[in-house]
């Protein structure tokens, strides 16, 4: 019965084996996978693929070349094309030519896609080269003095270059910026001469042709003056991008180093930095030359900056190397900046630029020793690379050289197969070939390599047959095979589908089935059945099984070839029924290299030895290897009796059969190893070897050395070793007389010998209640403590993971290893301690010395994290000090470290740093092993195991620690393993103190310690507290305090009280001065908490001087007690936080008896008359209720009958940091459907310092749950507030997170959700500078480096117009993109762009944008057409202009701009009105030009709001006007209120008009109208005007009076029309009469235009944030479409708050949707932008 199982279970096994067999053959063979059916197709797979164009062959037609050739394909029927590397121009190198030269200059290469080519190439630098040096200054007004300097610096200048070189010449440009609004004032006055005695503005100018003349230079140079702009970035980009490209007019020569000093004290515009959108240039740097006669660059006001990656491409192209002397003001955006350029240098100058020449000689001497070399006009097909072995590489990728010696550099060359998920064919043919130029940076001279991937097509397929006779004319015959015509099959196109069914030639004879029941018969052929797309079966008839063919091992055809038709067919080299046989002999080839040691014959790559033995080798040679030493003892005797006659058989030699033949030395060569004995009868050592098989005696040659080697012959010797040995003998009798005193007296029944093992065999930790991240596990030593043992252990990370194990590390990959080593030092609390000097010391030492020892091993980063510990429990050395470190190295560097460390514990040094033996642990990322040791006497020692705590642990983690070997030492190992279980529990809150140390007075009597509970899960919380001594004793200066802290749902705070007690009298007699201190320790906590941040408190008893049982005065100011009884001030006021709300105030009693006392206390910088008073019995206070960091002041008195005392000093304290709110509003600027960059806002209650953001993203699904792995990214920099974010999932919803982080912890997060595919893109490159850190969403989740891309990368087409709203974070509504200007200050330097958006159904899309920057500001109203057309408007008819953007030229003058508007035929004009908006003559101005979309308005009035309109014109008549509100702010004359005062600054605002109209909704003929008051009303308002209108006409206006002066004013307006618009406008009446106006349109909808629905009704809830600051409001507010025809509406208002260092946003949106109901969506937003 159990026969059946067992076939069955071996057949399976039979089954698995063949299917692996028959996979193998072609699991690595593309070309057979590929199944190309065409010669192209084939070539294309793979580098190696050929092609048979056999006719009638039957294998595979794509194949390897040499299967081809073997399965029966001639030679000329196989087609292969292979790549070609020629050299074209190779002169060699002439290092007497001192200039650099480059060999080979030119190459030609031709690869398959997927190929490599590899060549070297020399280049040579000589030591001496021209030089050209191009100085380009800023010349802003700020840089006056630098300029004064360098105008006395030529002839230093000069020395400079000749001491460097006496071939140089030497340039100078000046640059300051776009000559447009921001950049520039634009005042007439202001063009002409911007500072006094300066020139006018320019963006960059040549001043210097590079010269030899230094006098010319110095004469120019003195002539220049300074410039001046407005804004504090500077146009050094334009300026460094012209000086690169107009190599002719700045005078670059061809064979020199190009050297460009970039000097200025300020940071850099770039391309699309928001400045540029301002001034309205939108187009991109075409980065040609645009230098006129005069050197001017021309196009400044035409194209924009560029940008970092197109200098960085750029000055490479030129070989111009940049050096930066920049101030410390912007040394950090250009030290980040230079890090692009391969070969740059950056130094400081100072404020007036003296030490220029100093700087550029440091430049240069770094500059000459680094070389770069790169590829330019690389094709996208083909990737190149450089290395070398003479020279280092540095970080940036340049090479360290030697100067004046010829450089050798590998260049490789690949061509790629894919690009971009495409075929490299497949590209254009500008992208598969070119000419790549590779040269160095600074050399002229460049290697040309015409390069280009092969993908030609197969010169047979342009040679087919059309319906050629060889395919029944059914087909085209193409290189050897049939191509058949639609509805015809077969290989000779003879079988078409449609014709009847012949199943009789598919028949083998003796068979029923077709095709032998293994496939399917098809015109008459047998289409034989495939598993897994690889043939199971072929044959004529499919008879052949390709399993079924013969085995060697277990392998089909011994795995080194194929089954076919029942055969093997063998691969190259092989042969024999299963491909068993190597063709070749190298196996049988002997030691002498000859086969067999001609006493053979090879077959099947085995000798077949004539005479074979047990001596004879696998080669047919004599082994001396094997059985040598039992042959040298058999003929040992016959050696001796046949050439000394000594030995056993002494006088009987004749049984021995030796060849003997005696030699003056043996030598190795000539036997291999040798035999040695000693003969017995004069103690002399022989040798002798064998030669032959010694298993045939007569055959056997044996060579005897002739001379013995024999002791010397004196025995003077024995005298001094005798008495040795009697004195020696002596002392080991002494010791075995103390060795069994010893045994009596310790003698204890038990085994013999020690064992040592773990204590226990399996610990339980519950993850909640550690504390740590290791457990000290206990070894255990039995038997006899003599002796010392060591013990070599291991641990492994057996956590499961859920959702599979990961993937397995790289070798490469970079992994922390952990290091502790224990020194040959003591340790002492100042080791602890790392600000201290004796640990910075020591860990200098420790870290140079393990560096030096560890930088052998490749990959080894330095050690860093170095701290010092004592291990209790670790024998007699445990004061010694244990040192832990983290060495950063490859995965696979791991054995070597540990032999490194195992070899330097044993020599006890690491170089100079001394280490205590037995002891060291490595841990790497998923296990660890170490040495601990027993000494003396020592019977347990604990092993310090890490727990590998991760966040990712399954619930239940299990780790295994095993005790290895005994290294040194007698023990045997007893219990070897022990387990460690870890239970994960989630824990429901955090209890941890406030802080990790308190001080409190005796006075204080009791010491109130603050517990803290974070709560994860309300609920129920308990912990344990503990006190415990340490100086301080129990009894004597406090008292011991246990208990338990019960937190009930919702509680966060509770505290501990300890009793403090009196100083004792034996205290106070030896004035005792030691340090009191006890601690407290959380314990055991229970429901679900979990220890926090600090389980344990110190808190220092501060002890008073006491004479005579009072409070001495030593050290305190002696106040003597006021007249009249008065007390005087408290003594040595003292405070300090206890909290981030709490404060403790104590201070010594005056002398007197008071009766109490009395603290005030208030913030520091308000008044003190709004001082909290409190009243105290005792000498200390607690103030609370506090905001959290924040500084106070307080100061108290003592109080006595007689009244109150003096009060003391005021104290200043801050309280401590609390968690900072959540981050404002995240703002997304989407790039690409993979692409976003995420901005937000500083949280609006900061709470401290924020030191760091945390930015978490991952995707969801649907439900908004999450759908993978959240990635977690550190901003270190709190500064920058902005990330971009690349290769996220197309078409993924992410949800995003961000949290801030001060000192006293994480505080909540900012969440988003957001599809970035269903968003509008930004149709223009975003900028990249190295403030903006760039992270890769499918790398890793640590960036040490930013990132670079070309704007290409980032440039995306403009996307989809239709939104989709998320949740609160959406930014398409209500957008707002914060640019931050390197180098400007606050308020100067920040440009905000804040859109509020209504999408509605044809309706047009309104923005509003205010811009501040330094004294002046710009505001843009504008809206764009997004979809359709207005179906009132006739067609023709022009849109309303898109854009109004309004620009301050000076306090009396305006430009005004606008955009194209939309329309179906030309526009022919435009028309320009404007009015004071109180009234009065309108003025107006015609433009007939259709390309003049500007207009500059003068003599306006200085604080005079204007309403502008403006309108286009086509022949079909005017369309409608687009209209704006502003007003020129400006400080006048008091006795001229018309007149603005020269030179100071303007703005452009609405100050005067009322805030935001807010409206809601109440029934469907009234509503609910609300503003607040004017930000700066022109003087006491009396009242509002409002007046209330149809939109289109109809009915008569309304106009109501509302009386007051309230910060908020609300109106009910009954009696309204449903579906209709209406025009609400308020003004302001103040004692100068009605100020502007705030317009605001509004219609109130319901469903199907009837009774107002139930969910009609609209909510509006208002919040009062109060400012401590002074605050300004600026406003913009959009409603519904203004056609009644429309069906959907929204409501979008927006409110912004502003002062110096936060921004309060409230947004109100209610979205209507008209349909089957009414329903009415509201959603409030809040956000702080900082």
């Amino acid at each position: 019965m159990n026969v059946l199982p067992g076939a069955c279970a071996r057949l399976l096994l039979l089954t698995m084996l063949c299917t692996t067999s028959l996979c193998q053959w072609s699991k690595n063979n593309r070309c057979v996978l590929s199944r190309a059916r065409s010669c192209t197709e084939c070539l294309r797979v793979d580098k190696d693929c050929s092609f048979c164009t056999d006719e009638g062959f039957e294998e595979p037609r794509c194949d390897l070349r040499e299967n081809l050739l073997r399965s029966g394909c001639g030679e000329a029927g196989v087609v292969y094309s292979q790549g070609e590397m020629r050299t074209l121009q190779n002169s060699s190198i002439n290092t007497f030519l001192q200039r650099t030269q480059v060999s080979p200059q030119a190459m030609l290469m031709r690869l398959r896609a997927g190929e490599e080519m590899s060549f070297d190439m020399d280049v040579f630098q000589p030591k001496e080269s021209p030089v050209d040096l191009y100085i380009l200054m800023d010349f802003s007004y700020s840089m006056s003095d630098d300029l004064d300097n360098l105008k006395s610096m030529g002839h230093n200048l000069a020395d400079f270059l000749q001491a460097l070189t006496s071939n140089y010449t030497i340039g100078f440009g000046k640059f300051v910026d776009k000559v447009s609004s921001p950049q520039t004032d634009m005042r007439p006055e202001k063009l002409r001469e911007p500072w006094h005695n300066a020139d006018s503005p320019f963006s960059f100018r040549n001043v210097i042709r590079l010269t030899s003349n230094i006098s010319d230079f110095s004469r120019e140079l003195r002539k220049e003056r300074i410039s001046g702009n407005l804004d504090a970035p500077e146009g050094g980009f334009d300026a460094i991008l012209q000086t690169a490209v107009c190599k002719d007019k700045i005078g670059w020569r061809k064979d020199s180093t190009h050297l460009l000093v970039f000097s200025t004290e300020s940071a850099f515009h770039y391309e699309a930095d928001g400045t540029n959108v301002l001034a309205g240039i939108l187009a991109r740097n075409d980065e040609q030359c645009h230098l006129d006669s005069h050197g001017t660059y021309v196009y400044d006001t035409k194209q924009d900056y560029p940008s970092v990656p197109t200098l960085v491409r750029l000055l490479g192209q030129h070989n111009i190397i940049p050096i930066f002397a920049v101030t410390n003001h912007s040394y950090s955006y250009y030290e980040k900046l230079h890090k692009y350029f391969p070969i740059s240098e950056i130094g400081v100058l100072q404020e007036d630029s003296s030490n220029i020449v100093e700087l550029l000689h440091t430049a240069f001497e770094r500059i000459r020793s680094k070389m770069d070399i790169r590829a330019d006009f690389t094709p996208r097909a083909l990737k190149t690379e450089f290395t070398s072995s003479m020279f280092e590489k540095t970080e940036s990728g340049s090479f360290h050289i030697t100067r004046g010696k010829v450089g050798q550099f590998h260049v490789h060359v690949k061509a790629l197969e894919y690009v971009g998920g495409q075929h490299v064919c497949s590209l254009p043919e500008r992208e598969r070939q070119g000419v790549i130029h590779v040269k160095a940076t600074s050399l002229s001279d460049s290697l040309t390599v015409s390069a280009a991937v092969i993908c030609d097509v197969c010169p047979c397929e342009q040679q087919q047959e059309l319906d050629s006779p060889k395919c029944s004319f059914h087909g085209n015959f193409v290189c050897g095979q049939c191509i058949c015509h639609p509805g015809w099959r077969g290989d000779t196109c003879d079988c078409s589908p449609a014709s009847s069914p012949n199943n009789e030639a598919c028949i083998r004879p003796g068979d029923v089935e077709p095709c032998s029941g293994r496939g399917e018969c098809l015109c008459g052929k047998c289409q034989c059945y495939s598993e897994d797309q690889t043939l199971r079966f072929d044959g004529a008839f499919c008879e052949f099984d390709v399993l079924q063919c013969p085995r060697t091992s277990g392998f089909l055809c011994n795995d080194r070839g194929r089954c076919s038709r029942g055969a093997c067919v063998c691969e190259s080299g092989w042969e024999g029924p299963s491909c068993e046989c190597p063709t070749s002999n190298d196996t049988c080839i002997d030691s002498r290299g000859g086969i067999c040691n001609n006493h053979g014959r090879c077959e099947c790559g085995r000798c077949i030895c004539d005479m074979a033995s047990l001596y004879t080798s696998s080669t047919c040679e004599i082994s001396y290897s094997l059985g040598f030493q039992a042959v040298c003892e058999s003929i040992r005797d016959c050696v001796r009796c046949q050439t000394w006659g000594t030995g056993n058989l002494k006088g009987n030699c004749s049984s021995c059969q030796l060849q003997i033949q005696m030699v003056e030395e043996l030598k190795k060569e000539e036997g291999g190893e040798y035999c040695s004995f000693q003969d017995e009868d004069d103690d002399c050592t022989y040798h002798y070897n064998l030669e032959g098989d010694p298993s045939v005696l007569p055959n056997t040659t044996v060579r005897v050395q002739k001379n013995k080697e024999c002791p010397p012959g004196s025995f003077l010797w024995l005298i001094p070793l005798l008495i040795f040995l009697i004195l020696l003998l002596g002392l080991l009798l002494l010791l075995c007389w103390k060795f069994c005193a010893c045994c009596k007296v310790s003698r204890a029944p038990g085994p013999a010998g020690r064992t040592v093992g773990f204590k226990e065999d399996h610990y339980m930790l519950r993850h909640s209640l550690m504390s740590c991240d290791h457990l000290d596990t206990p070894l255990v030593r039995s038997g006899s403590l003599q002796g010392r043992d060591t013990v070599r252990w291991r641990i492994r990370n057996n956590a499961h993971r859920q959702g599979g194990a990961p993937a397995a590390a790289s070798p490469k990959d970079r992994v922390p290893y952990g290091l502790s080593l224990r020194l040959a030092r003591i340790f002492t609390q100042n080791l602890g301690k790392q600000d201290t000097r004796e640990y910075e010391q020591l860990r200098k030492e420790v870290e140079e010395n393990l560096n030096d020892v560890f930088k052998h091993i490749p990959g080894c980063h330095k050690v860093q994290q170095t701290k010092f510990r004592l291990q209790p429990n670790s024998g007699k050395r445990q004061e010694y000090t244990i040192v832990d470190t983290v060495l950063t190295a490859p995965h696979s560097a791991k054995p070597d470290i540990i032999k490194v460390v195992e070899k330097h514990v044993s020599h006890e040094a690491f170089n100079e740093l001394k280490v205590a033996p037995g002891y060291y642990t490595v841990t790497s990322d998923q296990d660890a092993e170490g040495l601990v040791e027993f000494q003396e006497a020592v019977e347990l020692v604990d092993v310090r195991v890490p727990l590998f705590i991760r966040d990712d642990d399954d619930d239940e983690k299990q780790l295994q620690v095993e005790a290895l070997e005994v290294p040194n030492g007698i023990a045997k190992i007893g219990r070897r393993v022990v387990n460690i279980t870890i239970i994960k529990e989630q824990a429901s809150s955090l209890i941890t103190f406030l802080q990790p140390a308190y001080s409190h007075s005796r006075f204080d009597k009791l010491a109130k310690i603050p517990v803290l509970r974070e709560i994860i899960d309300n609920g129920k919380s308990q912990v344990t507290y503990r006190t415990r001594d340490l100086t301080a004793k129990n009894g004597r200066d406090y008292i011991f305090t246990e208990g338990e802290l019960v937190f009930q749902p919702g509680e966060t705070r509770k505290e501990v009280q300890v009793p403090l007690l009196e100083l004792t009298e034996i205290d106070t007699l030896l004035n005792n001065c030691q340090l009191k201190q006890f601690a407290i320790d959380l314990l055991h906590p229970k429901y679900g908490a979990k220890i926090g941040r600090y389980p344990q408190t110190t808190v220092t008893i501060a002890d008073p001087e006491l004479v005579d049982g009072v409070p001495s005065m030593t050290g305190l100011a002696q106040v003597p007690q006021s007249p009249k009884g008065r007390l005087s001030a408290p003594l040595n006021p003292n405070a300090r936080a206890l909290s981030s709300r709490e404060i403790s105030f104590t201070w010594f009693p005056p002398p007197g008896k008071p009766l109490g006392y009395k603290v005030k206390y208030w913030i520091q910088g308000d008044p003190e008359s709004e001082a909290h008073l409190i009243d105290v019995k005792t000498p200390s206070a607690e103030l609370t209720n506090l905001y959290p960091f924040c500084d106070y002041e307080m100061q108290v008195c003592a109080y006595n009958a007689m009244g109150e005392g003096t009060y003391s000093d005021i104290v200043q304290c801050r309280t401590l940091e609390e968690v900072p709110s959540e981050p404002g509003r995240l703002a997304f600027n989407v790039v690409s459907s993979t692409v976003t960059q995420l901005s937000w806002a500083e949280p609006a209650e900061t709470n401290g310092d924020i030191t760091a953001y945390e930015v978490s993203y991952g995707p969801v699904n649907e439900d908004n749950a999450p759908a993978g792995p959240m990635k977690k990214v550190l901003v270190e920099d709190p500064k920058k507030r902005m990330v971009l974010i690349e290769n996220l999932r197309e078409s993924q919803p992410y949800r995003y997170t961000v949290k801030a982080r001060n000192g006293a912890g994480w505080g909540p997060e900012r969440e988003a959700t957001i599809n970035l595919a269903t968003q509008p893109k930004r149709p223009m490159s975003i900028p990249i500078i190295p403030d903006v850190p760039i992270i890769d969403a499918e790398g890793g989740e640590d960036y040490d480096s930013y990132l670079m891309y070309s704007t290409d990368v980032l440039r995306s087409p403009a996307g989809s117009k239709r939104p989709s709203v998320s949740d609160d974070s959406e930014h398409l509504l209500n957008g707002r993109v914060d640019f931050s200007f390197p180098g400007s200050g606050s308020g100067s330097g920040t440009l905000t762009r804040t859109a509020n958006t209504s999408y509605h159904q044809l309706s047009s899309h309104v923005h509003q944008e205010h811009r501040v920057m330094g004294s002046s500001s710009l505001t843009r109203d504008y809206s764009t057409v997004l979809l359709g057309h207005d179906p009132r408007k006739p067609l023709g008819i022009p849109d309303t202009p898109t854009r109004l953007v309004f620009s301050a030229l000076g306090p009396t003058s305006l430009k005004v701009s606008w955009q194209e508007p939309r329309c179906d035929k030309e526009v022919q004009g435009y028309s320009v009105h404007y009015q004071l908006l109180s009234g009065g003559e309108v003025h107006r101005i015609t433009i007939p030009n259709p390309s003049q979309n500007s207009v500059v308005v003068e003599d306006l009035l200085p604080n005079h709001s204007y309403i502008f309109k403006v309108k286009a014109q086509s022949e079909e008549g005017w369309g409608p006007e687009r209209e704006g509100v502003i007003t020129i702010e400006s400080q006048v004359d008091p006795q001229s209120p018309l007149s603005p005062v020269p030179g100071t600054p303007f703005t452009l605002s609405t100050p005067c008009a009322p805030g935001p109209l807010v409206f809601t909704a109440l029934s469907p003929d009234s509503l609910h109208l609300s503003w607040e008051r004017p930000r700066e009303p022109n003087g006491p308002i009396l009242g509002y005007r409002i007046t209330c209108e149809m939109l289109h006409g109809g009915g008569e206006p309304r106009t109501i009076y509302v009386e007051g002066d309230n910060l908020e004013t609300t109106l009910t307006v009954p009696h309204l029309s449903e579906n209709v618009p209406y025009k609400f406008k308020v003004q302001a009446n103040t004692t100068q009469g009605f100020g502007p106006e705030r317009e605001g349109l509004i219609t109130i909808e319901s469903q199907d235009r009837g009774a107002f629905s139930q969910f009609g009704g609209q909510q509006y809830t208002r919040e009062v944030y109060k400012f401590p600051t002074e605050y300004t409001t600026k406003t913009s507010i959009s409603h519904s479409s203004l056609d009644p025809h429309f069906t959907d509406g929204v409501l979008v208002s927006t409110q912004r708050v502003e002062n110096s260092s936060s921004t309060l946003t409230q947004e109100f949106v209610s979205h209507t949707v008209m349909a089957s109901g009414t329903l009415t969506q509201h959603l409030e937003r809040q956000f702080y932008e900082a």
